[in-house]
C-alpha cells in the first residue's frame, strides 16, 4: 500500500486499532491490541506501528475550524453564524481557544425584561466543536455544527 493516506492522529489511529480487535474478536478471530496495531500500520503502508507513530509523530491536534472559516451552531441556546477571527492551540489535549465574531448579535438572556447581546465571544472548544463549560440545562455553552 502507499504512503499517500493522510494521516490521522495517534489517537484516531489506536481508536481505529481497537475498533480492528473487537470486529476480529467478534468474527472469532481474537488478537492482542499490539498486533491490531501492527496491522493497522501495515494498513497505513508502514513496516510496523513505531514507523507509522514516528511518522504521525508529536504534532499538535488539528483544530476544527481554521481562522476566516464560516461557522454555525449555538451559543447558550442561540442560533448564530458567524466567522472564525483567532484559533489557539492550547496545551490541554485536543482543546482550542476560539475568536468568533457573529454575523448578527445573539441576545444571551432569556428573561423578558432586559437583554444582554453578544457579537463577538471567545470560548474554549473540544475537538468536536463543544465547550465543556455547561448551561443549566446540561448543554454545551457554545457548540459548533461541525
Amino acid at each position: 500500500m502507499t504512503k499517500s493516506l493522510p494521516l490521522p492522529s495517534i489517537e484516531t489511529l489506536k481508536d481505529q486499532a481497537k475498533r480492528l480487535r473487537a470486529k476480529l474478536t467478534a468474527d472469532g478471530k481474537a488478537i492482542g491490541h499490539s498486533e491490531a496495531l501492527e496491522a493497522l500500520a501495515h494498513q497505513y503502508g508502514y513496516k510496523n506501528w513505531n514507523t507509522l507513530h514516528a511518522a504521525v509523530g508529536n504534532r499538535p491536534p488539528a483544530s476544527p475550524v481554521a481562522v476566516g472559516s464560516r461557522v454555525r451552531g449555538h451559543y447558550l441556546g442561540q442560533a448564530f453564524e458567524g466567522t472564525v477571527l483567532g484559533v489557539q492551540i492550547l496545551a490541554a489535549a485536543n482543546r482550542f481557544r476560539l475568536t468568533l465574531d457573529f454575523d448578527e448579535a445573539v441576545d444571551v438572556v432569556t428573561f423578558d425584561s432586559f437583554s444582554a447581546f453578544r457579537k463577538r465571544v471567545s470560548c474554549v472548544i473540544d475537538s468536536k466543536g463543544a465547550t465543556t463549560e455547561r448551561t443549566s440545562n446540561g448543554q454545551p455553552q457554545l457548540q459548533l455544527k461541525l
